[in-house]
This record gives structure tokens, C-alpha cells and sequence, in this order.
């Protein structure tokens, strides 16, 4: 007796009403083998969205996950993330990636709140070393020592003072920032306690709620984020996703430098001719072909299926062919070794092709 045994009675009689989520390998593995099982359901498919559609489901998160981690989402990070994630990370689908991307940028934002700034953990380290030090000279006698300590108790004081005075800012804004967060939570409960006392019929709970405290919440979370806001110059705690803690993800994610990419794509791809041209002297026109090439392509005018541009550069040797295939490699991927090279002159044997394919089957 299986599952599928067990649910076709129910089903049958209108005694469950089931509602299944499954792969089209396992459909096709487990369910369309039962016809009678198979009969029982309406499939659905479940197309990936596009990545306009996953940019709206994303804004629909959005503020579920500000309020969770406490951070807040620029809306240039969710058309990142669907975008990005769409180009670079070919092994999974979206909105899934893309979902992933936001939270792990949320969470890398919400763990840096939460850990003491570079700057100030590098005081803390140096008066913890200066105290060891001023230790070790208490126990000498000699002038030398002595001049020393009183210098390094000069130091020592200073670098506590300015210590303090930057942990006590530090905490200051990392109040702000979770005190935005609370407001931001308890304006989430409110609506969810407004819905069920709709639900409930209760309208003059709703009411209550909805007229009276939400606005009076709503008041004090604009007053808290004015408030950080104000202190955003010079900050020491950094709150904000954007397309830059995206990209860094996807970096890592995938070991293609997508960050340096994204920083300053736009201009790199308009001026793309001119940066080929300090490495490859010469050759206007391969040049020339190469970049409409990677501009249409960027542009969203070539076809996504196709590839962005096959070239066959000839000539003798010395003049730049290869050069400028790598300093195509460069330019889109900041390292001239991420290409894939194929040098034909180890090809010329009809049996070394199965260095490329591999051996037929039966051949060692």
C-alpha cells in the first residue's frame, strides 16, 4: 500500500481536497505511471518567471525581509539580484536565486550592524597591545623605560578617549537603526491583528487599530528614520543593501568578478573601443566589430540565444590576433586568463580530437 493507493479513495469520494507540488521528472516518475492517480489531479505548469516578473515579486518581499533583518532594501538591489542572478548563475532558477541573493545580502548587512566597525576594533587591538606593553616597563627601573611608560600612558589615554567616544556614536546609530527595525515589526503585527479582526467581524477592534495606533506607529517609525537619517553623514553603521552587496554575492557565488563589472559597466562598454586599443595598436576595424558586437548584446538587441559574436581574426603572426582576444577578457571579465584557450596546432591528428570530446566509447 502506497500513498497513491491510500489518496484515490478520498479523492474519489470529494472526502480530500489535495493540492501537489512536484518537478516534471517526478511527475513523470511517480505520478503519471498511476493513470487512475494521475486522473485524479488537473496539472498545472508552473512556468520561471521572467526577470520582470521576478522584480515584482521581489518588491513584494521587500519589506518582509527589511523587517526581519532590520535593514533596508534599495530598489536597485532587487532589480540586481533578478538580473544578475538571471545572467551568471546558470544552475538554479528564478525567483529562487534571485530570493537567495537578497537574503544572503541582508544577512552579510545585518551581521556587519551587529559586529564592531574595522576602524574601531583596530583601536580597541592597539590599546589592548599598548596595555601589555605598559605592564612589561612597569617592572624596569632604567630611565629609558621610564620616559617610555610615561609616553605610552600619554598615548594610552588618548586612544581610550577617542575609543570611547567612537564606541558610544557607534552604539548610538546601532540604536537608530534597531529601533527602526522594532517600529517596522510592530506596524507588521498591527496589520496582521487588523486582518483577523476582520476576519473576526470585529470592527470596532479594526477600527481601533487601523485609525488609532497604526498611524500612531507609522508617526514615530517616520521620526525614527528621519532621525538616522540625520546621522547618516560619516556613518559608522552601514544599514542599506544595494547593487554593489548584490554583485559582491554573485562574485562569490560564481568566481566571475561581477562586482567590478557592475561598478562601472556602463562606462567601461561606451568607451570599450578606446581600452581596447591601448593594448592592441592598430586593427581599427577588428576592433570596431568586436565592440558593436558586445554593445548589442548589452543593449538587449541580439538574440539571447545566440552567441554574442563569432569572430575569425587572421593574419600572421605577431599582429594581435590573440592579444586582443585577451584584452577582450580583461575588459568583461578583469583578468586576461578567464578565457578559454584552444591552440589548433595540437589538434592537426585525427585521433587528438578526443582530447577535446573524449574517446569513443570502447577506446582507452
Amino acid at each position: 500500500m502506497d500513498a497513491g493507493n491510500l489518496l484515490k479513495p478520498m479523492l474519489a469520494r470529494g472526502e480530500l481536497h489535495c493540492i501537489g507540488a512536484t518537478t516534471l521528472d517526478e511527475y513523470r516518475k511517480y505520478i503519471e505511471k498511476d493513470a487512475a492517480l494521475e486522473r485524479r489531479f488537473q496539472p498545472v505548469q508552473v512556468d520561471e518567471p521572467t526577470v520582470e516578473d521576478t522584480i515584482s515579486i521581489l518588491r513584494g518581499l521587500k519589506e518582509r525581509y527589511e523587517v526581519y533583518h532590520g535593514v533596508r532594501i534599495h530598489d536597485n538591489a532587487l532589480v540586481a539580484a533578478a538580473t544578475l542572478s538571471n545572467r551568471y548563475i546558470t544552475d538554479r532558477f528564478l525567483p529562487d536565486k534571485a530570493i537567495d541573493l537578497v537574503d544572503e545580502a541582508c544577512a552579510q548587512i545585518r551581521t556587519e550592524i551587529d559586529s564592531m566597525p574595522e576602524e574601531l576594533d583596530g583601536i580597541r587591538r592597539k590599546i589592548m597591545q599598548l596595555e601589555i606593553e605598559e605592564m612589561a616597563l612597569k617592572k624596569e627601573d632604567d630611565q629609558l623605560s621610564q620616559d617610555r611608560l610615561a609616553k605610552l600612558r600619554e598615548e594610552l589615554a588618548n586612544l581610550k578617549d577617542k575609543f570611547n567616544e567612537m564606541k558610544a556614536r557607534w552604539e548610538s546609530e546601532k540604536n537608530s537603526v534597531d529601533e527602526v527595525k522594532k517600529l517596522k515589526g510592530e506596524i507588521e503585527k498591527l496589520h496582521a491583528d487588523i486582518e483577523n479582526a476582520q476576519l473576526r467581524y470585529e470592527y470596532e477592534t479594526a477600527a481601533r487599530l487601523k485609525y488609532s495606533e497604526l498611524p500612531a506607529l507609522e508617526k514615530k517609525l517616520a521620526e525614527a528614520v528621519k532621525a538616522s537619517e540625520e546621522k547618516k553623514q560619516n556613518s559608522m553603521v552601514h544599514d542599506t543593501v544595494t547593487e554593489e552587496e548584490i554583485a559582491a554575492i554573485v562574485a562569490r557565488w560564481t568566481g566571475i568578478p561581477v562586482a567590478r563589472l557592475v561598478e562601472g559597466e556602463r562606462e567601461k562598454l561606451l568607451h570599450l573601443d578606446d581600452y581596447l586599443h591601448r593594448r592592441v595598436v592598430g586593427q581599427d576595424e577588428a576592433v570596431q566589430k568586436v565592440t558593436e558586437a558586445i554593445l548589442r548584446s548589452r543593449a538587449g538587441i541580439a538574440d539571447p540565444n545566440r552567441p554574442i559574436g563569432s569572430f575569425l581574426f587572421l593574419g600572421p603572426t605577431g599582429v594581435g590576433k590573440t592579444e586582443l582576444a585577451k584584452s577582450l577578457a580583461e575588459c568583461l571579465f578583469d583578468d586576461e586568463h578567464n578565457i578559454v584557450r584552444i591552440d589548433m596546432t595540437e589538434y592537426m591528428e585525427k585521433f587528438s580530437v578526443s582530447r577535446l570530446i573524449g574517446a569513443p566509447p570502447g577506446y582507452v
